[in-house]
């Protein structure tokens, strides 16, 4: 570990010649309560007014710690899920309601979740949570009120996805934001401080966005401009800035570059070899190409598991960094939980002995057709059934420390969730905030720890 930035593969930043970020929730940081509580408003209205939902609908709270990032929901059976970093089912709700071990396990017996098969929707970015909330309230509305007439579970899972997307189109979201950008993101001149120091030791730096040009800008005029010492304006802190990029397209696709120009918007087609600018479009090969760059000399940041960092990681050999905002407050309650965490650790050993008397006793009734000493089975019985007990009593106190509902974001009980086995697997380095891995120096040499394998420990 560097500070605050976690290491999964060894990166040295003195190779790093160009710096690319995502914008939201990477370069420019949200209050993503609040954002979500808009999205959360916003999919009400579209589902009530264009899709023809119960007025009810409109009613339902918003509880931004519902549902956590990295949940997946089962279209079909109207579930939200849990994986393990095998993608085995670990906790599983049912509308607002925890389905127990027995019904879930009579449910999906021992399914491994493919994600790839159109029955299951990933919850992977912040801008998700909205949807996962909602799709949870009315599953819940359609169990319990059977007078209110609503779709099947699959459909309902649908109507909000494109209620959802429809609105990052529309406006309906960006819109509200423009008018009230002091509520919906937070101003880090740290950030600002960390980019300028980058570029004084040569590094260039470079934005590929979803968002549109003209709130592109107004984002960057905001929580950019007003910090920066050692430059005039964004245009020339970033040597590129590629907005409505399409990714993941941007990173596997070949769309064309075109130029915009910063005073009014306009674009013309950009049909020579890329320079510092503005752009709309693109792709990361071409872009690699025209600046005559290996993969390895570009560290992009972003904070989607599947935009930004899979499908690049996959698709272009740039190197990767993750930003999980939840990240801070998972480390601080991680700090205050460790004495809990060495107690269940205590008691797991406590009772593997007594857990191994009873494979011997039960293996030699069985093998030797011997006569065991059933009071003997009975006590053991007892002693491992108490400590279960008081280990379940300690992770409810444990979980409480985090998602009153499902716990770590990163874990899955005591095994890695499926969320940070894809950090694991496609992010080189992950870090709460852009500014923690600005506030290094450019020259940071980043070494992966090494993990002892299982015959190692």
């Amino acid at each position: 570990m560097h500070s605050k930035v976690y290491v999964n593969r060894t990166l040295n930043l003195k190779r790093i010649r160009y710096l690319g970020l995502d914008m939201d929730h990477t370069l420019i940081r949200y209050n993503s309560e609040e954002f979500e509580r808009l999205a959360h408003s916003v999919i009400k209205e579209k589902l009530v007014k264009s899709r023809g939902y119960p007025e009810e609908v409109l009613a339902l709270p918003f509880d931004f710690n519902m549902t956590i990032r990295g949940l997946v929901i089962d279209r079909v059976r109207g579930n939200l899920i849990k994986l393990n970093r095998h993608s085995a089912i670990r906790a599983t709700y049912h509308g607002l309601r925890p389905l127990d071990f027995k019904t879930q396990n009579k449910t999906y017996q021992s399914t491994y979740i493919d994600l790839s098969d159109s029955k299951y929707l990933a919850i992977d970015t912040t801008f998700s949570v909205s949807l996962a909330i909602i799709y949870s309230q009315i599953v819940e509305m359609k169990e319990e009120n059977k007078d209110v007439k609503l779709p099947d579970f699959a459909v309902m899972a649908d109507d909000v996805l494109q209620a959802l997307d429809e609105a990052h189109r529309d406006g309906s979201l960006k819109d509200v934001v423009k008018t009230d950008l002091a509520r919906f993101i937070i101003k880090d001149p740290d950030t600002v401080a960390g980019l300028e120091k980058f570029k004084q030791h040569g590094k260039k730096v470079f934005i590929v966005t979803n968002s549109d040009f003209h709130y592109t800008k107004l984002l960057l005029d905001y929580a950019i401009n007003p910090f920066l010492k050692n430059h005039k304006s964004w245009t020339e802190l970033f040597e590129f800035v590629v907005v409505s990029a399409q990714k993941p397209r941007f990173f596997f696709d070949d769309l064309r570059f075109l130029k915009i120009n910063v005073q009014d918007g306009t674009m013309t087609n950009q049909e020579s070899r890329l320079e510092p600018g503005v752009y709309q479009g693109g792709s990361a090969r071409s872009f690699t190409r025209d600046l005559n760059l290996q993969g390895d000399e570009i560290l992009y940041i972003g904070d989607h598991i599947y935009g930004d960092i899979l499908r690049l990681k996959k698709d272009c050999g740039w190197r990767t960094a993750m930003v999980i905002e939840e990240l801070e407050h998972e480390v601080r309650h991680n700090k205050e939980t460790e004495h809990l965490t060495r107690e269940i650790e205590n008691l797991m050993h406590k009772k593997e002995p007594f857990e191994d008397e009873m494979t011997d006793l039960m293996t030699l009734k069985i093998e030797d057709s011997a006569k065991v000493d059933e009071l003997k089975v009975e006590a053991l019985q007892k002693q491992i059934a108490e400590i279960d007990g008081q280990i379940s009593a300690l992770i409810k106190r444990q979980q409480m420390h985090f998602n009153a509902n499902w716990g770590q974001i990163m874990r899955a009980g005591n095994e890695e969730s499926y969320f940070a086995y894809q950090v694991d697997r496609y992010a080189c380095v992950y870090m709460a905030k852009l500014a923690d891995l600005l506030a290094l120096s450019p020259r940071t040499y980043f070494r992966a720890p090494r993990r002892p394998l299982s015959h190692e420990l």
